[in-house]
């Protein structure tokens, strides 16, 4: 079965270094299961790993230098998340990606992005808020300092914290989701020229109304933000 190949640096004894690649966060202090997990997770959403590339788990247990059992784990949870496939007498697949799918993503996403900000205006507190605008500034100096990989895990960090705000735990688990097959989508919308600069500014737009605790504009600013992201995903094309 072939190897997961990257474009992007040469393979190692035909092995490539994922955890250098992806730029992952430290994970030494989690269990084997959710190492592997969290490094092949963000190998993935970061396309590290690109859409259609086959892996194997050998090439995997090496690159991670992890066993079998949390490789194997780890696959597994990617697969219920839609970030691999496993394809019958071929093996394991990093799924495609396409404009239909992040389309129907897109449509999801509304929904439940609306839902989420307005409870989170109505609960939020000021400690969440706060915390919130410092990821929001962290988020601006990576952006200015050219750090990708920083940005898109700053970007998850603000969603999952507007989440965490909206106090509904099932709401959370679906954006969850949501959110990191989004990211794979974003990381190519990224190349698109100005959109960073417009993820700032919807950024404040959607702090403003947080701290305003005024659902209806909340919601309003979240919306532009995830029309945003798909105005700019078309541009890829």
């Amino acid at each position: 079965m072939p190897n997961a190949s990257s474009p992007s640096r040469p393979a190692r004894n035909g092995v490539r270094d994922t955890r250098r690649t992806a730029a992952a966060p430290d994970h030494s202090d989690l269990s084997q299961n959710e190492q592997a997990y969290a490094q092949l997770k963000q190998a993935l959403i970061t396309l590290a790993y690109k859409p259609g590339d086959y892996l194997s788990t050998a090439s995997l247990m090496n690159e991670l230098e992890l066993g079998r059992t949390p490789i194997n784990h780890a696959l597994h949870r990617l697969s219920t998340e839609g970030l691999v496939q496993i394809i019958p007498r071929k093996g394991l697949i990093v799924s495609p990606l396409s404009i239909d799918d992040a389309l129907e993503l897109i449509d999801v996403r509304l929904a439940n992005e609306s839902l989420c900000m307005r409870l989170a205006a109505e609960r939020i507190t000021k400690t969440e808020l706060h915390q919130l605008e410092a990821i929001a500034r962290d988020f601006e100096k990576a952006a200015s300092r050219g750090q990708t990989t920083e940005v898109m895990n700053l970007d998850r960090l603000f969603h999952e914290h507007i989440s965490n705000a909206a106090r509904n735990q099932i709401l959370a688990e679906i954006l969850k989701v949501l959110h990191a097959r989004s990211q794979r989508f974003w990381a190519l919308s990224l190349a698109m020229p100005d959109h960073l600069s417009e993820v700032q500014d919807e950024h404040r737009a959607i702090l403003k109304a947080l701290a305003d605790g005024n659902p209806a504009a909340a919601e309003e600013a979240v919306r532009e933000h995830v029309m945003s992201f798909q105005r700019a995903l078309l541009r890829t094309r």
